[in-house]
């Protein structure tokens, strides 16, 4: 899990919360920016995940290269 991963959860959680408050308020500004934070959380843990499967694929690459090298 990486620094995206967690602040986007973070977020998307934090934006849940401001909407429920906002929906109990009657604050529909409130609720607009829960939906946009939690947006941007889903966003940035997207990336998140983006980037663990590059990095993966990048050590399964590596991997592979030092087998075959080894086999040499």
């Amino acid at each position: 899990m990486n620094k995206d991963q967690v602040k986007g959860a973070t977020k998307e959680a934090t934006g849940q919360i401001k909407q429920d408050v906002g929906r109990a308020l009657n604050d529909r500004e409130l609720q607009a920016k829960g939906l946009a934070k939690e947006a941007e959380g889903k966003l940035q843990k997207n990336l998140g995940d983006a980037k663990e499967v590059v990095n993966d694929a990048s050590r399964d690459l590596d991997d592979q290269s030092r087998r075959d090298l080894d086999r040499k």
